[in-house]
């Protein structure tokens, strides 16, 4: 939404495809019979490299594994019907999913982090940090150990009700007369480490096999997931990131504070409802797949906004990319490492904490 005091001057239309200047950048205008848009070009240029860097490290992650294969192996499986069955099957039924998998998992994540950066106006408002990915986490541990449900469906679900119940316990919590980025983000720490230490009471007070059948599970790991579970996961995320759409225009607003975002048509209080409900929902998605995956929602909205150069962690296509690579260049890495891909976002996105806690402190300094 654009504000402006002066009247509107009317100017000849621009041909379709045609690249503008708006303020400084240059923006690339896209007008049908029925759309018109401006997209910043410098998103687009963006978009592209991220799309070639998954490309190039999903194609090298094909070649990693117990049977090992070459790249051109790997590209002849891919693009010849009729080469060795039993690459193909490697290929296709073992690796592939992985991958696809690794897409996803970062997409929604980056997602979530940036409806909940932008919701709380933080860069700090994780829901790594603010508790509701181990809300999510808990809901898991409950479901799978203390109601012996295993099955994707079962975990999604125990993934979603554990990370809205965490969510609605941090809003009550923080919420006095307004709603303050810095409190709901102390609180959340608060409410982590509270459901850190249950979950850990669960896993002492089980048989071994059980708790090690969590505790892998708590890793974050793409390894044991197939197609069995892409598909279903694949049509929620659809589903959700659709609904989330509106969030790219809204939010933004809502950072200008209650006041600004009433008076411009938005209610602040249904606008937080709706994003924290569909950003627990990615959250849940990926916890009850592939399990808890650290620091990629921390992380994916703050380099987006380096790289397009934006004033907002909001974002779709730029953002589900950068999360996207974050987690087939971490799951490529911990192939080779013979770790979970969690273990590696765990390491990687604690040094960046680090940084950016004292990048935060810094600027208050």
């Amino acid at each position: 939404m654009t504000l402006s005091q002066n009247p509107p001057v009317e100017t000849a239309p621009a041909p379709a495809g045609a690249a503008s200047v708006d303020f400084g950048r240059r923006l690339l205008r896209i007008e049908t019979t029925h759309l018109g848009a401006l997209i910043p070009v410098r998103a687009v240029l963006v978009s592209a490299l991220l799309v070639v860097v998954i490309i190039a490290v999903g194609v090298f992650s094909l070649t990693i594994g117990a049977y090992r294969l070459d790249i051109t192996s790997v590209l002849r499986a891919v693009v010849d019907p009729a080469s060795d069955p039993h690459v193909r099957q490697v290929v296709f039924e073992w690796r592939l999913p992985r991958v696809l998998f690794a897409v996803l998992c970062g997409a929604a994540l980056a997602l979530a982090g940036g409806i909940f950066q932008s919701l709380t106006r933080n860069p700090l408002g994780s829901p790594d940090i603010i508790g509701f990915g181990i809300g999510a986490e808990f809901g898991v541990t409950v479901t799978m150990i203390v109601f012996a449900l295993n099955t994707y469906a079962f975990k999604a679900a125990g993934a979603l009700v554990g990370g809205l119940l965490t969510a609605l316990v941090v809003f009550l919590l923080a919420s006095k007369n307004t709603m303050s980025s810095f409190r709901l983000i102390i609180v959340g720490i608060g409410v982590s480490a509270g459901l850190g230490a249950l979950t850990s009471w669960i896993l002492i007070s089980v048989s071994v096999e059980k708790a090690m059948m969590a505790a892998t599970w708590g890793a974050g790991s793409l390894a044991s997931l197939g197609f069995d579970q892409l598909l279903p996961a694949s049509a929620v995320f659809v589903v959700v990131a659709l609904a989330a759409l509106p969030l790219n225009r809204t939010l933004p607003v809502l950072e200008m504070g209650d006041d600004a975002a009433t008076a411009l048509g938005i209610r602040p209080a249904r606008l937080r409802l709706q994003a924290m409900v569909l950003g627990v929902a990615l959250v849940a998605l990926v916890t009850a797949a592939a399990g808890p995956i650290s620091f990629i929602a921390l992380a994916a909205p703050q380099i987006t906004q380096r790289l397009v150069r934006s004033h907002t962690p909001m974002g779709t296509v730029p953002l589900a990319l950068t999360g996207a690579a974050l987690v087939v260049v971490s799951d490529a890495v911990g192939q080779l490492l013979a770790v979970p891909v969690g273990v590696v976002t765990l390491s990687v996105g604690g040094l960046y904490l680090a940084w950016l806690l004292a990048a935060q402190y810094a600027r208050r300094a």
